[in-house]
């Protein structure tokens, strides 16, 4: 078997392999359709080429020299019938898609008679060579022309293009090019023009890369055009291995493994588009859950907003009612109306920290930087704490220095609100004992210690302490009343001034230690 007869079946399975591919990818998709067109076209000169090759008497290669420019008739309207479809513009080309068929059908007529191909004589590298007759002259002009527009129109509709679209056009245009070029050399032939064989395996490559542009979604990943190029160049090896072998038994051997090996590299393919499909999936599913989110933050910002209001105006009556505002006020009401106060001024600071959550995640929340001594902000901190630690019978203290600490640059509001997060969730969670506050400088940051004698925690709680509404088990058991935010906010107030917090524990009932570390500047 010759090497030309290799590559015509070459050509003709790949063509074949690739026209059902992509038709079955998407049957009813017309670009999908019209390349299963061109592909029968191809398989069937390919396939006929293959016989003629291996054609031992003068009719029968005389056949099916015919048969294949058969399909060679056929290649140049198909593919630009699959161009102007591919490229959305079949309406505005219709007349020169139906000019195109009817002298395909003229050509077609006439293909089977010496005015297409006259005779097949011997040549240097051929025993049957075709002889072209008069009307083969007129075909090739047309073929010709026809491609020669197709690539006019791809490289008008490239420059129109971007993103994806581009890429596939690109993908079309460079398909066509070398898919031609490679066809060409056989033309030249007819004209007694030589050229190398190895042209011969180049149009595979193009009906590839063809295929490439059809199917959208491949082009989104490198991964499957490298594994399916693998599988294509393993299999024609393979392939051509078991052709050229010389015995039966080697040429069966090498059948079955190139069965083998095509169906495995069918799976490995389908495996690798299954799993980027996936990641488009979840791709997508997380942009959704994003949108979601952001919608979730903005519903967040303006309930807190109606809400802090109404909460805002029944405090201020509550508080000028127990005042005695307007008058006595019975004994038996105070106690209920002190309680209403209490929960109102609850609901307010919940607001507040809601409102502070949505602000930082849409960040809308800037620093108002000014130098401020730590001592004197703790001590406000710890003065103002100090009636809630002593009604729970705690002790609450802070060990300041003897030297004091050099000015830095903070919030004032939002560092105290960080260090009374702290000492408040502190005092929440211990039941006997008390708090202890220390602040010393380190290197270059100055660090705050809030050191509790409460419940402790486990490592799995300290992990997830400081993300948003997470609460340690000890939350739900000591303060139910928690939304699990003020941690949060600590954290992020604390990350916005460069510097961090964090908890440790040495365990359960063995009492937890809260830093803030803020960077000296």
């Amino acid at each position: 078997m010759s090497f030309y007869a290799i590559t015509g079946l070459v050509n003709a399975i790949t063509a074949t392999f690739l026209g059902f591919f992509v038709y079955l990818k998407n049957r009813k998709e017309n670009a999908n359709k019209t390349f299963a067109r061109f592909c029968i076209a191809v398989a069937v000169w390919s396939y006929s080429y293959f016989i003629w090759q291996i054609s031992t008497t003068y009719e029968t290669a005389l056949f099916w020299s015919r048969a294949l420019m058969t399909g060679s008739i056929f290649i140049p309207i198909t593919l630009f019938h699959f161009g102007i479809t591919f490229l959305d513009v079949l309406q505005r080309e219709r007349k020169v898609l139906i000019t195109g068929y009817l002298l395909t059908f003229i050509f077609f007529i006439s293909n089977f008679t010496p005015l297409f191909v006259n005779r097949v004589e011997s040549t240097l590298l051929f025993p049957f060579w075709p002889k072209p007759g008069i009307i083969f002259h007129f075909f090739h002009l047309m073929f010709i022309s026809y491609i020669v527009y197709f690539w006019y129109l791809l490289i008008k509709g490239y420059q129109k293009s971007e993103g994806i679209r581009k890429i596939q056009i690109g993908y079309v245009l460079t398909g066509s090019l070398i898919g031609f070029i490679a066809g060409e050399t056989n033309h030249f032939l007819w004209y007694n023009i030589p050229t190398p064989p190895i042209w011969n395996f180049i149009p595979a490559l193009g009906f590839l890369l063809i295929a490439y542009g059809v199917i959208k979604h491949r082009l989104l990943n490198i991964r499957v055009i490298l594994t399916e190029t693998l599988v294509i160049a393993t299999g024609v090896a393979l392939l051509i291995q078991a052709l050229v072998t010389e015995t039966i038994l080697l040429k069966f051997l090498g059948g079955g493994l190139f069965v083998f090996f095509i169906i495995f590299g069918y799976q490995l393919v389908r495996s690798v588009i299954r799993e980027i499909e996936l990641r488009a999936e979840l791709e997508k599913a997380y942009v959704e859950l994003e949108r979601i989110d952001k919608a979730k933050t903005e519903f967040l910002s303006i309930a807190s907003h109606q809400l802090r209001t109404p909460l805002s105006v029944i405090k201020g009556y509550i508080s000028m009612i127990l005042e005695k505002t307007y008058g006595e006020i019975p004994e038996k009401i105070k106690q209920p109306l002190g309680n209403v106060y209490v929960s109102n001024d609850r609901l307010v600071k919940l607001v507040n920290d809601l409102l502070d959550i949505t602000r930082l995640e849409m960040g809308r929340i800037e620093l108002s930087l000014e130098k401020a001594h730590l001592e004197e902000i703790i001590s406000s901190v710890v003065e103002e704490m100090k009636v809630t630690a002593e009604k729970k019978g705690l002790y609450l203290k802070y060990e300041a220095l003897k030297e004091p600490l050099p000015e830095i640059s903070v919030d004032k509001t939002k560092i105290r609100q960080v260090i009374l997060n702290l000492v408040d969730n502190a005092i929440k969670y211990t039941q006997k004992g008390g708090v202890t506050v220390k602040v010393r400088k380190m290197n270059s940051e100055v660090r705050i210690e809030v050191r509790d004698t409460g419940v402790g925690m486990s490592k799995e709680e300290i992990g997830n302490l400081f993300e948003i509404m997470a609460r340690g088990k000890a939350g739900f058991q000591y303060w139910t009343e928690g939304a699990g935010v003020g941690l949060y906010t600590a954290r992020k107030f604390a990350e916005m001034h460069g510097g961090k917090v964090w908890a440790e524990s040495p365990g359960k009932e063995k009492g937890s230690t809260f830093y803030i570390e803020l960077p000296v500047k």
